[in-house]
């Protein structure tokens, strides 16, 4: 593991921390139709610095910033206290997939209006009966004259109530095996035959939403890799939600530092002081694990299936430093909305990018190499 911060990544840092401190603003809830068009325009601001996707190539709005510059970018960015990205299924999901599976039309075409907000994706995954067994999916696609017919239903689109497109796995050929047969999809939310149901949560927002397909034409330009091999391309995705980029130890460290912060204003019993402690070493475990992560990276090796011990790590994290805030603050908790909404949002953790039980399959039998149970 490399710890060391070389002088341009360090300067690149104090440039990410200066302009934030300066242009960074407060925007209502993203899962609002004026709050969806503000972090939009946020996005926008970004690229205009070239901080939106800075690993990215300078061609698509990026700074090609080494994997190190990125991390420390996460750092910053969250220490500030920078709004969420609305643009984040597309930036840190689908175009790792593209760089990995894409075309270069593919790639022309689809990131810039990504990196500025432009042109803002949904991930169209989970369906009624395949949420973490995505494999059981029924949505299926035929061949038509310079394309597909897509059909089915989708379910739990984040972002999908107010994005522009989608991507997500279909059934192309319904005598395959469970994982054969599949192929990975983009299309427009606003074709004909797309109906979006948006799905309010507790607050009455509507993150997520409903899609309906029916027989909506997808040319053959927006298929990523080849058809029928859709789910060797859906692992770039899963592993980079469950792993690198989704949830990067920054967020982590943040609020970690802010529990700190709380317990030396409010103090409280001993017990839970340990819990503090417990949540700021776990930030900077995860840290430290990252720069294992971006070392065997550089040095040429792949995000894999070890990215599952990433994700059931950071969600367990996520809900336990939430809970000690809440603890901490005592009835005063109700009255605290970041606290309250950042621990109503880690109790979705164990759930979405592949819950937790099926991240401790993956790690027993693919990390493990433990036998699958019998049946």
């Amino acid at each position: 593991m490399d710890l060391d911060i070389d002088a341009a990544s360090a300067a690149f840092r104090d440039e990410v921390r200066d302009w934030l401190a300066a242009n960074v603003p407060r925007l209502p809830s993203m899962d609002t139709a004026e709050g969806f068009a503000a972090h939009r325009e946020w996005e926008a601001e970004l690229a205009g610095a070239r901080l939106s996707v800075v690993s990215w190539p300078r061609a698509y709005h990026g700074r090609e910033a080494s994997l190190l510059q990125w991390v420390l970018f996460e750092e910053e960015y969250y220490a500030s206290g920078a709004p969420g990205r609305v643009s984040q299924n597309g930036i840190f999901m689908l175009a790792p997939t593209l760089f990995a599976h894409g075309t270069r039309e593919q790639r022309d075409r689809i990131l810039p209006p990504m990196a500025t907000g432009a042109q803002v994706w949904a991930q169209a995954w989970s369906e009624p009966e395949a949420g973490s067994d995505i494999a059981a999916l029924r949505s299926r696609a035929v061949r038509t004259e310079g394309g597909w017919l897509l059909s089915g239903q989708k379910t739990w689109s984040s972002r999908a109530a107010y994005a522009d497109r989608a991507f997500g796995l279909f059934r192309t050929d319904p005598a395959a095996q469970r994982h054969r047969g599949l192929t990975y999809f983009m299309f427009d939310l606003r074709a004909e035959g797309v109906t979006v149901r948006p799905i309010p949560q507790l607050d009455g927002e509507p993150g997520f939403a409903e899609i309906f397909l029916d027989e909506v034409f997808v040319p053959d330009a927006d298929v990523i890799g080849e058809p029928g091999a859709g789910w060797r391309v859906a692992m770039t995705t899963a592993n980079n939600e469950r792993g690198l980029s989704l949830r990067s130890p920054g967020r982590f460290l943040a609020a970690a530092n802010r529990l700190v912060d709380l317990w030396r204003a409010r103090g409280g019993p001993e017990s839970v002081g340990e819990r503090v402690a417990d949540a700021w070493i776990g930030a900077r475990a995860y840290q430290l694990y990252t720069f294992g992560t971006v070392t065997r990276l550089v040095e040429g090796g792949e995000l894999g299936p070890e990215s599952s011990v990433n994700k059931l790590f950071w969600s367990q994290l996520d809900i336990a430093l939430h809970e000690t805030a809440l603890d901490l603050l005592g009835p005063l908790a109700e009255t605290d909305e970041s606290w309250v909404d950042g621990y109503l949002f880690s109790l979705a953790g164990p759930i979405y990018g592949g819950t937790d039980q099926i991240q401790r399959n993956t790690i027993a039998e693919r990390v493990l190499g433990l036998p699958r149970e019998a049946r």
